[in-house]
């Protein structure tokens, strides 16, 4: 069984930063951020593929920046001018194929626990 430990959540005000940190026991396929803010259902945020290609979804565009560390099995979020609607519990997932869609619609990866992240407006 995979291991993944996610840290780095807070609070902040919106237009802040923070930064996520993920470290997996095994760092193989696609690896990527997934949130599920509250109220609502999870949804994607930033993945890299396993050529290294990084894909955001639109509403954090610019202001997220996704990085990993082969050798160190690490997986790392920068997040700047945070928003409100940034709130939310951030997961880690790695080890999957396929596409964002598709790991929210089957679970496939192995998960984080989750990391808590409050923006106040």
């Amino acid at each position: 069984q995979v291991q993944v430990v996610e840290s780095g959540g807070g609070s902040v005000e919106a237009g802040g930063s923070l930064r996520l940190s993920c470290r997996a026991s095994e760092f193989k396929d696609n690896v990527g951020w997934f949130r599920r803010p509250p109220g609502k259902g999870r949804e994607g945020v930033a993945i890299v593929d396993s050529d290294g290609k990084k894909t955001y979804v639109d509403s954090v565009k610019g202001r997220f920046t996704i990085s990993k560390d082969n050798a160190k099995n690490t997986l790392e979020l920068q997040m700047d001018n945070l928003k409100s609607e940034d709130t939310g519990v951030y997961f880690c997932v790695v080890g999957w194929r396929g596409t964002m869609e598709w790991v929210l619609e089957t679970r496939a990866g192995y998960w984080g626990q989750g990391t808590q992240v409050t923006v106040s407006s």
